[in-house]
């Protein structure tokens, strides 16, 4: 067979490895590192076992994934997520469908301390769900926003995905962040008006709640300036080039654990789960990293991206039509496969496709444009049938609400976001115009 050829081969049998749930990090790996012996040989594949995993783990970006990690398991464990949705009902929640947009806003702000979808899913899911039930909310708005909500964690920065991203395609992690704001925060807008037609249409979905004393609501706004500072701290210190990412998210880590002890919200319990929390996750991706550096590896040497390039660009077809399949396919393989999997297993081919074309952009503007509309995908994959790992969590939690009831309270919101993805494909600005004013 040609070296493209055994990569189909290899990409058929990866598959076929992952639907029978092999983890993805293994099936990446011995599909790798098979393919890479069938067409170097077997010493050239151990001269790659010698040396990649000690040069990809020895690079120093890579330790900004746990540090992001650990800083949002502290302010998990620490009750900031709870006091973020308390001052953000005491502002909306006397609204029809206030308590929904409140978890929204809580989401928005616990993502830029956070980074993870899944834990600000779970976290919100137990500070709002007794709440939606307190105050008669329908089910399919309450589970269907909190899921919705919780894909802001990685779509506001800091994003453990974006992380990922710009290791794998070398890029500039301080301005994916920046690209990453606008679009993030026109997603949490969206979400509000999804929430506000929802109960335009039916009321009963969404009433309203009592009205908050002035003290208790200056109370609850006053409990949120931890995360207002780590926020602050961070992504400001970040933006404005004080420090780089990684040292950002040691700040963030650092400051979170500070607070958390200084309140006593957080205990030395709580230190110890989220130090576990944090090396099970990490250990996941960084296998994960290594099998995809393997495959990558086999896929270099079968020339499948460089052939694949050559040959779509070749067919002349317009820049934005390429880039609309390729998010098409994002979307479907996102209902069924997880992020990190989905993005490791594509970039390598997708990604040479897409800086070959012309989209009137830079290079490096192209490669962060890219990266935000596959965050944009990867936030509907989490919500969007019939995997939606969202929409599992929040399953777990709400154990009495069936899950296609979950589903269906996510469609308004899927909606606003295939509208924004739209938009964000449109005009590019949106996204590039935080990164060309601050650089």
């Amino acid at each position: 067979m040609s070296g493209p050829e055994t990569a189909l081969v290899g990409f058929a049998f990866m598959i076929a490895l992952i639907a029978l749930r092999v983890p993805v990090g293994l099936a990446m790996l011995g599909v790798g590192a098979a393919g890479y012996a069938y067409l170097a040989g077997g010493m050239p594949l151990l001269n790659l076992v010698k040396t990649t995993p000690y040069y990809l783990f020895a690079n120093y970006t890579l330790s900004v994934i746990p540090l992001f990690i650990l800083m949002g398991a502290f302010a998990e464990r620490s009750g900031m997520s709870a006091a973020l949705f308390t001052a953000a009902n005491a502002l909306v929640g006397h609204r029809r469908g206030g308590i929904a947009m409140a978890t929204i806003g809580a989401c928005t702000a616990f993502g830029a301390i956070c980074g993870s979808s899944v834990a600000t899913t779970a976290t919100m899911a137990r500070a709002a769900l007794p709440a939606f039930r307190r105050y008669g909310y329908s089910d399919t708005l309450a589970t269907g926003a909190v899921a919705v909500g919780g894909t802001l964690g990685i779509l506001i920065p800091p994003s453990v995905i974006l992380v990922v991203y710009a290791i794998a395609t070398e890029q500039n992690i301080a301005k994916l962040f920046m690209a990453a704001l606008i679009p993030g925060l026109l997603a949490a807008v969206f979400y509000l008006c999804a929430i506000r037609w929802v109960v335009l249409r039916r009321a009963d979905s969404g009433p309203a709640a009592p009205r908050v004393a002035a003290r208790e609501k200056r109370a609850a706004l006053a409990a949120v300036w931890p995360v207002a500072l780590v926020a602050l701290l961070v992504v400001g210190g970040i933006y404005g080039g004080v420090f780089t990412p990684t040292e950002g998210a040691a700040v963030g880590a650092t400051l979170t654990l500070a607070i958390g002890l200084l309140r006593r919200s957080l205990g030395w319990q709580g230190v110890k789960e989220a130090l576990i929390q944090t090396a099970e996750t990490s250990a996941m991706i960084f296998l994960v990293l290594l099998g995809a550096e393997f495959f990558n590896g086999f896929l270099g040497l079968s020339q499948l991206p460089t052939v694949a390039a050559e040959w779509i660009t070749g067919l002349g077809l317009p820049a934005f039509w390429v880039l609309a399949a390729f998010l098409a396919f994002y979307i479907l393989l996102g209902a069924v496969m997880d992020e990190l999997a989905m993005i490791l297993l594509t970039l390598p081919v997708f990604f040479p496709i897409v800086s070959a074309l012309d989209f009137g952009l830079s290079g490096e503007e192209t490669g962060i444009w890219f990266g935000i509309l596959v965050l944009v995908v990867v936030g509907i994959g989490l919500t969007a049938p019939p995997v939606g790992l969202n929409v599992f969590v929040v399953s777990a939690i709400a154990r009495d609400v069936p899950i296609t009831r979950i589903y269906r309270g996510a469609l308004p919101f899927l909606a606003t976001d295939l509208l924004r993805l739209g938009i964000l494909v449109a005009f590019p600005g949106v996204s590039l115009g935080l990164v060309r004013l601050l650089t």
